[in-house]
């Protein structure tokens, strides 16, 4: 065994198609049993070695990526530069804003997307997050729980989420699919996108400024790019006023969490619900006090359910690239 190198169970597959990983995501620590007996994976993370230098020596010819959104950013010089036969790249439910999709695009690399497998997951913890905050079903668990309803009496009311105009921000598969939900609930739906959604029966407004001005509630739906990081600043949530209410299950930098923290703590927003955060997996502390803020630990991708569902979307799109067929879910850049 070379210097560096590490035995896997995988390394006795040298025969099947061979997959490189740079970190395990969720879905392989789950299914790595299942994954191994269709492919031999290359495990940079369990070697001694510098990733470039492990690249370069043991993946130079390797094809296929499988990635987590925990590992390294896929950059011409960090990582693609080291790859030169790379033809495929599948990643993981948490996206590809960590992934240089023109460079990929310029070496003709295949990148595969999650398809629709979470959307229905993400949108109902969306709809989730939003009821608690409005409901304060969290805050009053913990008043329970700590046996304040005996000495101080009744927990504070809610509110109805009836009626309530709702600004989606990014109305994709995930913001399209809380748009129906919220509908469902009575809520009048408005929302921003990069484009017109035609087909959408629903009010649109040009930029999250104006969007922000008509709604009572902002649902942060959208992909963070170079053009959505801190898109929700200090004049949009001067915009949504002290009445309204934030939920965020895309990205914690499309919006300035510091501007965040500070209208919470100040009274300037109502409430917010926050699966994700700028930087992962630190919270700010401020928040924790808060009775008004729902968190969560980037969670609402998730369920055992659509895990299973990854894996045999994974699966698909890694065999149908072996066998020299479509993706069965490739990225297209609209």
């Amino acid at each position: 065994m070379e210097v560096g190198e590490v035995q896997s169970p995988d390394s006795r597959s040298e025969d099947l198609p061979r997959v490189l990983m740079l970190c395990p995501p969720s879905v392989y620590t789950i299914f790595h049993a299942e994954f191994s007996k269709n492919f031999h994976f290359i495990k940079s993370y369990e070697s001694t070695l510098p990733t470039d230098q492990f690249l370069s020596a043991y993946a130079a010819d390797i094809t296929a990526l499988l990635l987590s959104g925990s590992g390294p950013p896929i950059t011409a010089d960090g990582v693609l530069c080291h790859l030169p036969s790379l033809k495929c790249i599948v990643p993981p439910p948490a996206g590809l804003d960590h992934v240089d999709l023109t460079e990929c695009r310029r070496r003709d690399i295949a990148v595969a997307n999650a398809g629709d497998i979470f959307s229905v997951d993400v949108a109902d913890f969306a709809v989730a997050l939003l009821i608690d905050v409005l409901r304060k079903i969290s805050a009053g668990d913990r008043y329970v729980r700590s046996g304040l309803w005996s000495s101080n009496g009744n927990y504070g009311l809610g509110s109805k989420l009836i009626g309530r105009r709702v600004g989606i921000v990014g109305l994709g598969n995930i913001g399209s699919k809380v748009a129906v939900r919220l509908q469902a609930f009575g809520c009048r739906i408005f929302y921003t996108s990069r484009t017109l959604k035609p087909s959408a029966l629903y009010e649109y407004c040009s930029d999250v400024y104006e969007l922000a001005n008509k709604v009572d509630i902002l649902m942060i739906c959208c992909a963070l790019t170079d053009q959505t990081r801190h898109m929700v600043n200090k004049e949009v949530l001067s915009k949504l006023g002290k009445d309204g209410v934030i939920v965020n299950i895309a990205r914690g930098a499309i919006i300035d969490e510091n501007e965040l923290v500070r209208c919470l703590v100040d009274n300037k927003i109502a409430g917010a619900g926050l699966d994700v955060f700028e930087h992962e997996p630190s919270v700010p502390k401020e928040l924790f006090a808060l009775e008004n803020v729902v968190l969560s630990p980037h969670r609402a991708v998730f369920t055992l359910d659509s895990l299973r569902d990854m894996y045999e979307h994974v699966t698909g799109n890694l065999k149908a690239f072996f066998s020299g067929k479509p993706l069965l879910s490739r990225y297209v850049d609209d």
